[in-house]
C-alpha cells in the first residue's frame, strides 16, 4: 500500500508541471541560514527583498549579541540570477571564515560575481552589539510570544514536510505533496 501511495506521489508530481516554465530554485523572502564564525558564534542570515536585497546577520556569542544589515542587488550579477543559492552560501562561507561576522566587512565580496557591478556588492548599512544579558531577556519574550502564537501553527513535523515538498515538488503540487509527506512521516 506504500509503494502504491508513493508511486502516486512521484506521477502526480511529475505530471504536475507540464505546461509549466521552469524556475530557478531561488531562497524566498525571511529563508534563514545559519553558520557559525571562526570563533564559534551562532549565526543567522536572513534575506529580504527582490530587486534591492537586505541581508541581516544576528550573531551570539557567550558575553554578547551583535548584528549587522547589508544592502545590494545582486540580480545584476548573472551568476547570482542563474543559482541565488550558491550565492548566499557562498556569503556564508566566508563569514564562516572570519572570527566576528560583522567586523571589518564593509562590502561582501564573493567569487562568483567578481565582475558584476559595483551596485552587486552587498554593502553594509548598519550594526550593533548589545551585552548578553540583554538579548537574553529579548530571546525569552520572544520566546512568550512564540509560545502563545503556538496554538495555529504547524507542527515541526508539518513544516519539515513543507520543506521537503517545496525541494521535491512542482510549486502547484507543494500543499499536496506537503500533506502527503506528512502522512508517511507520521
Amino acid at each position: 500500500m506504500k509503494s502504491f501511495t508513493l508511486l502516486f506521489l512521484v506521477v502526480i508530481c511529475g505530471t504536475g508541471g507540464l505546461g509549466q516554465k521552469l524556475k530557478p530554485k531561488k531562497r524566498s523572502n525571511g529563508e534563514e541560514i545559519k553558520f557559525r564564525t571562526k570563533t564559534k558564534d551562532v549565526c543567522t542570515m536572513s534575506i529580504s527583498g527582490d530587486d534591492e536585497m537586505k541581508l541581516r546577520i544576528e550573531c551570539k556569542s557567550q558575553d554578547m549579541s551583535y548584528w549587522c544589515e547589508f544592502t545590494g542587488k545582486p540580480s545584476v550579477c548573472r551568476a547570482f540570477r542563474n543559482n541565488p543559492k550558491i550565492y548566499w552560501n557562498q556569503i556564508a562561507a566566508e563569514l564562516r571564515k572570519i572570527p566576528h561576522a560583522c567586523e571589518s566587512m564593509e562590502v561582501l565580496k564573493i567569487s562568483m560575481c567578481q565582475k558584476a557591478p559595483l551596485e552587486a556588492l552587498m554593502k553594509q548599512i548598519a550594526a550593533g552589539v548589545e551585552p548578553e544579558e540583554l538579548a537574553n531577556q529579548e530571546e525569552s519574550v520572544q520566546k512568550m510570544s512564540t509560545s502563545m502564537r503556538g496554538a495555529g501553527q504547524w507542527s515541526e513535523n508539518e513544516t519539515e514536510a513543507m520543506k521537503l515538498a517545496r525541494e521535491h515538488c512542482w510549486e502547484s503540487l507543494h500543499d499536496f505533496c506537503s500533506y502527503i509527506i506528512g502522512i508517511f512521516r507520521g
